[in-house]
């Protein structure tokens, strides 16, 4: 019994139903699809690997690199997808970290990755974005059927390794049971079923576009249109043909500036889900003006897969992402002492689940650290439950601002600068202060076409919020830093501005 593999992948063994539809209309089955993976596993266990050890891919988006992760999973070897955009350097702290016996990579990467692979003692195959490389030329000949290795629910099934803005990134230990519970629950929670067709252009190699999206559809058997990238001009030229969506916040912001995206293009449209960053309480708004929809917002992470949910019948809160999902713990803690704090309060998110990762890779004391004995995990997120029961997220415990001696959160102070006229959006840090430790800095990104009043939203600020959380300074930026899912990259703003009061 394989678990993961059987319940997600073979399910549709022999099934001539569309599981990967491309922007050029060609339809992959998927049958075709699980008998590629079938070719590629038989490669796999050829080149020597054993049930656990590990594979990392830096791989672009295509069919083949979502069949290596099946064939991955049918011959218990542990899945690695890893960033495009990390270097040389990043790599090589990641294979020999993980203890990779393969490597897969672009050509156009190979003689670079070559020699570090070879010092570390793992092969290195190349799969490119049209499919090609010499993975799938020495997966050609092989049988399309291959004898599934037995895996239990305990056994590992993919690492996945966090940004590392504070140290050396954490390999995170997942399951073959948190990724296929994490699957069943989102699959009923949000009504997928066979008849869906789900428009991908998320990346591949993060949870949101590969343990969701993709684990949704093969449990739920349905079929997705898979774009290497998002592109607003395709989303709206492809839309018609899909059922439901998932994406980052840019993705909502750039369709809605995208004259194509109509609510008679949307009309047909089951659901829009939205996550791996807060969504923008005017986005919430205008998506529902533009639609009629209400996206969905939800919250999870690479340790824990997702947590929380808005309700797919039921009030959608903007600012807000929902409930804990079925099968899923979660509370609020003061982080000094662990203990719940009252509701309504401010505290750090723990949450306790199927869905909760097994441990970090090689990192004993951060995992005591992280992971509690009784099986919380201590997210780093800091939040409340309102009193309806709606979990808001406030912002990163390492973002809690300490000046003077009193925590600020940097989620209120933004709340109050993005109601103001002509701010687009805003990201509050803490920088080094002589006299209060941290001060408080205010990074403001115009409307386009506007020039924001910083003196008449300094005016607002005052009067909103306790004279310790007034910004003591503004800055006007085109754009805030962001990763490859959207998430602001607040530690490259303090980094930037850290000197700012350096002679106060």
């Amino acid at each position: 019994m394989n678990p993961l593999y059987d319940q997600l992948f073979g399910r549709h063994a022999g099934q001539d139903t569309p599981f990967l539809i491309l922007p050029d209309e060609q339809v992959i089955t998927h049958a075709a699809f699980l008998s590629e993976a079938a070719q590629i596993a038989h490669v796999l266990v050829k080149a020597g690997l054993q049930p656990g050890d590990r594979l990392a891919a830096q791989i672009h988006k295509s069919p083949q690199a979502l069949a290596l992760y099946a064939a991955c999973a049918q011959a218990g070897v542990v899945f690695l997808p890893l960033n495009n955009a990390y270097t040389a350097s990043e790599l090589t702290y990641f294979i020999e970290n993980s203890g990779a016996r393969m490597v897969i990579c672009d050509e156009a990467a190979r003689g670079m990755l070559t020699p570090i692979a070879a010092d570390l003692g793992a092969q290195v195959e190349t799969l490119n974005a049209d499919g090609g490389g010499s993975l799938t030329e020495k997966a050609a000949p092989e049988a399309a059927h291959f004898n599934t290795v037995a895996r239990r629910e305990d056994d590992l099934a993919a690492f996945l390794y966090t940004s590392g803005t504070t140290g050396r990134s954490k390999g995170a230990m997942l399951t073959q049971r948190n990724l296929l519970s994490n699957a069943e629950t989102l699959t009923d929670y949000w009504r997928f079923t066979s008849d869906d067709v789900l428009l991908h252009a998320l990346p591949i190699f993060h949870t949101h576009g590969l343990f969701v999206a993709t684990n949704i559809i093969l449990l739920a058997g349905g079929a997705m249109i898979f774009l290497p990238k998002f592109d607003a001009g395709e989303m709206a030229r492809l839309m018609p043909k899909a059922t439901s969506m998932m994406g980052v916040p840019t993705f909502y912001t750039r369709l809605l500036d995208t004259p194509d995206f109509t609510r008679d293009l949307t009309a047909h449209m089951r659901l829009f889900v939205s996550g791996s960053a807060p969504l923008l309480a005017e986005t919430h708004v205008a998506f529902e003006a533009r639609t009629g929809h209400r996206i969905l917002e939800r919250y999870g992470m690479t340790e824990t897969n997702m947590n929380t949910s808005n309700p797919y019948d039921g009030d959608r809160r903007a600012g807000t992402v929902g409930f804990p999902l079925p099968g899923v713990e979660l509370k609020i803690t003061d982080p000094d002492i662990g203990e719940s704090v009252p509701t309504g309060d401010i505290g750090q998110i723990e949450v306790r689940g199927p869905n909760v990762f097994k441990g970090y890779w090689q990192m004993p004391e951060k995992t005591a650290a992280e992971l509690r004995a009784d099986g919380f995990f201590i997210t780093g997120d800091l939040g409340r439950v309102d009193e309806d029961g709606y979990v808001h997220i406030v912002g990163r415990n390492k973002d809690l601002i300490i000046s003077g001696g009193y925590n600020i959160y940097p989620k209120e102070i933004e709340l109050v600068l993005d109601d103001q006229h002509g701010v687009l959006e805003s990201a509050v840090i803490g920088v080094p202060h002589a006299d209060f430790g941290e001060t408080v800095v205010a990074i403001i990104v115009p409307e386009a076409g506007s020039s924001p009043d910083l003196k008449a939203i300094e005016s607002a600020a005052a009067g909103a919020l306790a004279r310790f959380k007034h910004p003591r300074r503004y800055i006007l930026l085109e754009e805030l830093p962001r990763n490859t899912m959207g998430k602001v990259q607040k530690n490259m703003l303090r980094d930037a501005y850290k000197d700012l009061f350096e002679t106060a």
